[in-house]
Formats: structure tokens, C-alpha cells, sequence
């Protein structure tokens, strides 16, 4: 690894458990073993650093997600395998979700110029139109559903509950982060989506073939 990937990993990680104000340059360098005056090389300042930290934490996002192999699979296990990637990336990697939302109580303003940024985030969105027009012309999805609003949703669905699960757990009076919690909330997701998005007689062969299991 390179000093300044060295510098980006580790910047990644402060970021994430102190945002961009409580981040501290000289913990960044000592916990890369670099020094002061490469971070200000490399990047200009704090924030451009914290720009490229945003941008290889969601290249690291789009590539695990681009690594899934979903050409094998009809429309509604592609979907499946998409929606619960999603819930299982937010669930191990937890520096994600911190990062977007220090990223977005600074308006995006880092990434605004950010190539690196869309280039990143456009396959994505292609790949979720491509899985909804293969499912409605087999008749296994309703038309007219927009990707972009699909994908924001099957996001929501998972970031909202793990961003709150600690004051939902008290509000509700439930262990929102045990396993059977998170096991029982994925279930939940997936079934909102496939009824959001299947056509009646898809949706019915599934849960079919989901009960004959």
C-alpha cells in the first residue's frame, strides 16, 4: 500500500468516527506513519482529504456491489440478491453509513465537483434500469416503476433502521441489533420490495415456491 493510500485508509476511518470537524490531521498522519506535510502534498487540505475519503468509501461500495453476479438470475432473484447486499454492506461496514451522513450534513458540497464520484455511482444506476426492463418484459414486474425512487427506497429501507436502531430499540422496547431482529427486518425489506415491484401472478408463484420450502 502506498503512503498515500495508507493516508486515505486512515483518514477513512477517522472521518467516519469523528466527522470532518472532530477529524485531526496529525492522528490521520501518526495513524497512516506518514507525516503532515505529505497529507497537505497529496490532498491541499482537510478537505480535500475528506473528498477522497468520501470517494474510496463509495468506490469501495460500487465495487462489491459491481462484483455480485446477477446475470445467472431471473429479475426477482437479481433484485433479492441486490436488496440484500445492500442491507448486509450497511450491516458489516458501519464507517459507510457514518461517512454519508457526515458527507451530507455538509450539503455534499465535497462531492460536488467530484468526478470520481459519478463515475462511480452512474453503473449502478444502469444496472437497476437493466434488472426492471428484463422483469417486465417476462411479466414478472409492474411497469412504470422508476429506478431511481427503487433504489432510493431499498437504501432507505435498511440505512433508516440502522442509523436508529439504537432510540428504536428503546422506543420500541425491542433489541433492534439482535440477530433475529436484523434477520426478521431483512425478511421485511425484501417482502416490501417484491410486492412494491412484482406483478400479482409473479408475486404469487414466488411466495409458492417460498412456502413449498
Amino acid at each position: 500500500m502506498t503512503t498515500r493510500e495508507r493516508i486515505v485508509t486512515a483518514a477513512r476511518g477517522e472521518f467516519a468516527e469523528l466527522g470532518l470537524a472532530g477529524a485531526r490531521i496529525d492522528r490521520i498522519a501518526l495513524l497512516a506513519g506518514a507525516n503532515k506535510q505529505m497529507i497537505y502534498h497529496y490532498f491541499g487540505s482537510k478537505d480535500g482529504l475528506f473528498t477522497q475519503a468520501l470517494e474510496a468509501e463509495y468506490a469501495r461500495f460500487r465495487n462489491a456491489e459491481a462484483a455480485l453476479d446477477l446475470d445467472p438470475l431471473d429479475p426477482v432473484g437479481a433484485l433479492d440478491e441486490l436488496l440484500a447486499f445492500t442491507w448486509t454492506y450497511y450491516l458489516d461496514n458501519p464507517g459507510f453509513i457514518r461517512l454519508v451522513n457526515s458527507a451530507n450534513l455538509h450539503r455534499a458540497r465535497h462531492l460536488q465537483g467530484s468526478e470520481t464520484f459519478r463515475h462511480v455511482n452512474r453503473p449502478f444506476r444502469s444496472r437497476m434500469r437493466a434488472i426492471l426492463e428484463k422483469g417486465i418484459a417476462l411479466g414478472m414486474f409492474r411497469a412504470g416503476i422508476d429506478p431511481v425512487q427503487l433504489q432510493i427506497t431499498i437504501a432507505a429501507l435498511g440505512y433508516y433502521y440502522l442509523t436508529n436502531q439504537f432510540t428504536g430499540s428503546l422506543v420500541f422496547e425491542r433489541d433492534l441489533g439482535s440477530q433475529r431482529a436484523l434477520a426478521d427486518r431483512l425478511a421485511f425489506n425484501r417482502m416490501t420490495i417484491l410486492r412494491l415491484v412484482c406483478t400479482p401472478r409473479a408475486l404469487a408463484k414466488l411466495e409458492q415456491v417460498r412456502s413449498a420450502a
